[in-house]
């Protein structure tokens, strides 16, 4: 079973940081994510969202991998299979980003976006969505980041080392 993360940033560009440290422990074996969404709500108060998988461009790949295939074997039985790879390949790659841009992968677009809605202006904000982490190691690396514990679905005493790690150091530049 995964668990949910939303921690909170002081700064545009922390939850970013975060997130890539999150990378380089997943690297490690420490975080095994499922999938990851920073939030930024701009000093306009306009929401922006970055995905960990951007599923257009993985639909694009994969669709015009398997539309050059068939393109290809239809192209076989008209004697011209060059033809049928072209078309396979387009064809394949506009359904492909079609069918990407529309499914959702991992945490729930809808509740990023609402819970994105309450963030002040010019934060940020991570959505995890989490496997495994070992907490002992994964805590102490996040911690320069500060942040506040928005919304989890960790066990109390995990949540409780979680919001430590990371308010103590908001407490101690405060």
């Amino acid at each position: 079973m995964s668990d949910l993360i939303v921690v909170s940033f002081k700064g545009e560009d922390t939850a970013d940081k975060a997130f890539n440290k999150l990378q380089a422990l997943q690297k490690e074996y420490l975080v095994d994510l499922e999938d990851a969404v920073v939030a930024v709500r701009d000093k306009n108060g306009k929401v922006h969202l970055k995905q960990a998988v951007n599923l257009p461009v993985a639909g694009a790949i994969g669709g015009a991998a398997w539309g050059g295939l068939f393109g290809t074997l239809v192209g076989l039985l008209f004697l011209n299979p060059a033809v049928g790879f072209a078309t396979g390949l387009v064809l394949g790659a506009g359904t492909g980003a079609l069918s990407g841009a529309l499914s959702d992968y991992g945490i729930d677009d809808n509740f990023i976006k609402g819970m994105a809605k309450d963030l002040e202006a010019g934060t940020s904000a991570l959505f995890i969505l989490a496997r495994r982490m070992n907490f002992d190691k994964a805590l102490p690396e996040l911690k320069p980041f500060g942040g506040k514990v928005v919304k989890t679905s960790l066990t109390l005493d995990q949540e409780e080392r979680l919001r430590q790690a990371l308010e103590d150091l908001t407490t101690a530049t405060a």
